[in-house]
C-alpha cells in the first residue's frame, strides 16, 4: 500500500515524495483513514515508527479546504512535552506543507517571549506548543482558541511523566468543546487511560507493536564496566570502531557535563544537551551534532524524545536510566524508520538491579560483551530473566503544583519567580506579629505604627508608661548640671 490509496491531496503527496518516502509505516496506515474520517483517535506505537507523520498529514488534508484563520487564532494545537521534540515536529509540518498555504509556527520555554508574540499576530494554522510556553502566551492575549479545529498530545505519557498534567487540564478547559482529539503515546499506561476519559470521544484505538517493546533493527549488548572505567571505555570504542556520531545517555546534567568535558580533552568533540543549558545552546549543539561538526552529544533523559537523527548509527547508555521504560525511548533514537542501528550500555556491578529491571520489561537478556583491557573488577552479577508479567502501575495521586517546570517552561501561575510567599507584602498581605489576637476576645489590637500618638498625660497613666522621648532631643540644663 502506498501514500496514495490513504485519500491524500496531491500536494501533500509531492511533498511526501520530496522527503523520499513511497510507503505508509503501519501506524501511518492506520491513524491516517481515521484522523481523516474526522474521528478521535488513541494512537500507540513505539518510537520510530513515523507516529509524526501519522498525525500531521491527515490535519493538514482536513485543514487545508477550512475557513481562513484570523489573528492571534489557531486551528489546529500540537502539544509536546519538550522544546526539541516541539521544534522537530514543527520542522515537519513545514516540510509537509510547502505545497499549501498553511502557516505553522511554534512557541516554547527558555526563549524570550515577545518574538513569539509577534509572530502569532497574523493567525496560524498549525501550532506546535509546550503546555507551560502556551499558557503564559494565553494569559498575555497573544492567542485565542476560537477557532480551534484539533487538539494533539504528542508523547502524552512523557507528558504526564514531566507533570504536566495540571497544566494539560487548564489548557483542555480553556478550549472549544466541539473539536477532534488525538492523542499518541508509546504506551497505554493506566494514567494515560485515565487521561483519556476527559479527553477523547468514542475514539479508534491503533496499537502496532507489543508495549515496551524495542525494535527488531536495533542490536543490543551491554558491556560489564567499572564505574570510573566507563569514560576511558567510551573513548576507546569510539577511536576504535571510528564513530563519526554517537549519541550517549547520563543520568544527571552535571555528569553530562563532566563526559563531555573528557571527551573534548581526549580529542573527540562532544556537546551536552540537557535542561540547564539555554536554548540557543542546545539548538547549536543538536545542529553541530546533526552536522557532523560534534562527533558526540551527550544528553540527559530529558532530551530522549526530542532528538530525530536520520540514520543514527549508535545510542550508548553511559549509565542506565533509573527508570526502565526509559531504555525503550533512549535507544529508540537509533534504528528508526527501518534503518539497522546498535545500542549498547555500559554497566557496572551497583547498576545490576536497573539491569534486570530492563531485561525483565523488554523480556530479554541482553548480550554481554567484554571490551580489550577493561575487564572489571567488581563483577557484574548474572543475569537471570524474570518472566512473571509487570502489574500495571496505579494512577499517580495529584500532586501540589511545582514552582518551575522540569524542562524550564514556566507556567502562568509562578510569573513571580521563586520568591517565597509572604517576603512581598504588597502582594500577599502580611503575617500579624507574634503574640497577636492571642489570649482573649476582649485585648484590643495593636495601632498602626503611622498613627499619631496620644499626648502623654494621666489619660496613659493606667499603663504606668511613659513615651521614651526622641534620642536627638537635647538634654535640659538640669542634665548638663548632673
Amino acid at each position: 500500500m502506498g501514500f496514495t490509496s490513504l485519500g491524500l491531496s496531491a500536494p501533500i503527496l509531492k511533498a511526501i515524495e520530496d522527503q523520499g518516502y513511497d510507503k505508509p509505516s503501519p501506524i501511518q496506515e492506520q491513524a491516517i483513514p481515521a484522523v481523516l474520517q474526522g474521528k478521535d483517535v488513541m494512537a500507540a506505537a513505539q518510537t520510530g515508527t513515523g507516529k509524526t507523520a501519522g498525525f500531521t498529514l491527515p490535519i493538514l488534508e482536513r485543514l487545508d479546504n477550512g475557513t481562513r484563520v484570523k489573528g492571534n487564532h489557531v486551528r489546529a494545537l500540537i502539544l509536546t512535552p519538550t522544546r526539541e521534540l516541539a521544534a522537530q515536529v514543527q520542522e515537519n509540518v513545514f516540510k509537509y506543507s510547502r505545497y499549501q498555504r498553511l502557516t505553522s509556527n511554534v512557541v516554547f520555554g527558555g526563549v524570550k517571549i515577545n518574538p513569539q508574540m509577534m509572530k502569532l499576530r497574523k493567525g496560524t494554522d498549525v501550532l506546535v506548543a509546550t503546555p507551560g510556553r502556551l499558557l503564559d502566551l494565553y494569559q498575555q492575549k497573544a492567542i485565542k482558541f476560537d477557532q480551534l479545529e484539533v487538539l494533539v498530545l504528542d508523547e502524552a505519557d512523557r507528558m504526564l511523566d514531566m507533570g504536566f498534567i495540571r497544566d494539560i487540564r487548564k489548557i483542555l478547559a480553556l478550549l472549544p468543546a466541539k473539536r477532534q482529539n488525538l492523542l499518541f503515546s508509546a504506551t497505554f499506561s493506566a494514567e494515560i487511560r485515565e487521561l483519556a476519559k476527559g479527553l477523547v470521544n468514542d475514539p479508534i484505538e491503533v496499537s502496532v507493536s507489543k508495549e515496551n517493546s524495542t525494535a527488531v533493527t536495533i542490536e543490543q549488548s551491554i558491556y560489564p564496566a567499572d564505574k570510573r572505567k566507563k569514560a576511558p571505555m567510551l573513548v576507546k570504542m569510539i577511536k576504535d570502531g571510528d564513530w563519526k556520531q554517537t549519541l550517549v545517555f547520563c543520568r544527571t546534567k552535571h555528569g553530562a557535563n563532566r563526559l563531555a568535558f573528557f571527551l573534548n580533552k581526549e580529542g573527540i568533540t562532544a556537546a551536552p544537551i540537557h535542561g540547564n543549558k539555554s536554548q540557543g545552546a542546545r539548538t547549536r549543539a543538536l545542529a553541530d551534532f546533526k552536522s557532523g561538526e560534534v562527533k558526540v552529544l551527550v544528553a540527559t533523559d530529558i532530551a530522549a524524545r526530542g532528538i530525530d537523527i536520520p540514520q543514527l548509527p549508535q545510542v550508548v547508555n553511559f549509565e542506565l536510566p533509573n527508570v526502565s521504560e526509559d531504555y525503550v525511548h533512549r535507544i529508540g533514537r537509533t534504528g528508526r524508520a527501518g534503518e539497522v542501528g546498535k545500542a549498547y550500555s555500559l554497566v557496572e556491578a551497583a547498576e545490576a538491579s536497573e539491569l534486570f529491571g530492563i531485561e525483565r520489561l523488554i523480556q530479554q537478556v541482553l548480550p554481554r560483551l567484554e571490551l580489550e583491557g577493561f575487564k572489571p573488577t567488581n563483577e557484574l552479577p548474572e543475569s537471570k530473566l524474570d518472566t512473571r508479567p509487570i502489574k500495571a502501575k496505579k494512577p499517580k495521586k495529584q500532586k501540589k503544583p511545582n514552582v518551575d517546570h522540569q524542562d524550564g517552561q514556566r507556567s502562568g501561575d509562578n510569573a513571580r519567580g521563586n520568591k517565597p510567599a509572604g517576603k512581598n507584602k504588597r502582594h500577599f498581605g502580611h503575617n500579624k506579629p507574634n503574640g497577636e489576637n492571642r489570649g482573649n476576645s476582649g485585648q484590643s489590637k495593636r495601632k498602626p505604627s503611622n498613627t499619631k500618638p496620644k499626648s502623654n498625660n494621666a489619660g496613659n497613666s493606667g499603663n504606668g508608661q511613659q513615651r521614651r522621648k526622641p534620642a536627638n532631643r537635647k538634654p535640659s540644663g538640669q542634665a548638663k548640671a548632673q
